[in-house]
């Protein structure tokens, strides 16, 4: 399994970003042309801070589902937007390119978010196909298009749900000047690639209107999309096991919401 750290050179555009990758090797007993779908995880942490428990413990699972993953360390306040967005981009880009050493199908590259790395996900999503950021990085749209997005718990909407935090962290003084063009709802297209919503429907922190509307969208444009709600749990669930609970929070942890994973590995076979 590979796990070499990369660092990408965003040339002064945004701080450079590191990538941690999770890649499964192949084997001459088995099958040495196979070529895996990847998984660009990005924790969340309200543009504040990114969740440990959001990024090695989900990786390590999505490698025993036969997929590569790829940690995203992406840049948060007080660093603004898009810095981020550039630095998936660039993400999607080096995978992509390097498809054939890391064993990665290039048509079947993945954008997980949770929570505010929902809201970069999405953002991902929405934005790929206008030319203005791929070629700040000096990319096609092509060559930054995720094939899927993947947005557990997510901040969607910059207006009467919105979680105000992360949008302060993300835009500061910008806040009002970009407020519509960060609310993904009102960017979905028919561009959007095919996506997996999950939510609780008592999350208290990110509204579970940010994934209605956003599903609401994704339906009106025609975007092939799979909605899943569970009836209760808390924000920042991650995987919903011990591997992202110590003894004294594994109160919190729900098996119901723990199926979220399963339910996506299925939806992504079908891709």
């Amino acid at each position: 399994m590979n796990t070499t750290p990369v660092t990408l050179d965003m040339q002064g555009i945004a701080p450079d970003v590191v990538l941690k990758p999770y890649l499964l090797d192949n084997f001459p007993e088995i099958d040495m042309e196979r070529t895996r779908p990847l998984v660009l995880v990005l924790p969340g942490g309200g543009y504040e801070f990114r969740s440990d428990r959001e990024a090695e413990p989900v990786a390590l699972r999505l490698l025993g589902l036969g997929l590569s993953a790829c940690v995203v360390e992406y840049s948060f306040a007080p660093v603004r937007f898009p810095a981020a967005l550039l630095q998936v981009y660039a993400a999607i880009a080096y995978a992509r390119e390097h498809a054939r050493e890391w064993h990665i199908d290039p048509d079947k590259i993945l954008l997980m978010g949770f929570s505010a790395g929902g809201h970069l996900a999405g953002s991902a999503g929405v934005f790929w196909h206008k030319p203005h950021y791929a070629q700040r990085i000096g990319r096609t749209p092509e060559q930054v298009r995720p094939n899927g997005l993947v947005l557990g718990y997510p901040v969607i909407t910059a207006g009467e749900h919105a979680h105000e935090q992360s949008f302060d962290n993300l835009l500061d003084d910008n806040r009002f000047v970009f407020s519509q063009t960060v609310s993904l709802e009102l960017q979905v297209s028919e561009h959007v690639p095919p996506t997996f919503l999950w939510h609780t429907w008592d999350d208290e922190l990110v509204p579970v209107e940010n994934s209605l509307l956003m599903a609401g969208a994704l339906r009106k444009a025609g975007v092939p999309t799979a909605l899943h709600i569970f009836s209760r749990g808390q924000h920042g669930l991650s995987l919903s096991n011990d591997q992202v609970y110590g003894p004294e929070g594994l109160k919190d942890a729900r098996a119901d919401c723990a199926r979220w994973i399963t339910l996506f590995d299925d939806w992504q076979r079908g891709l």
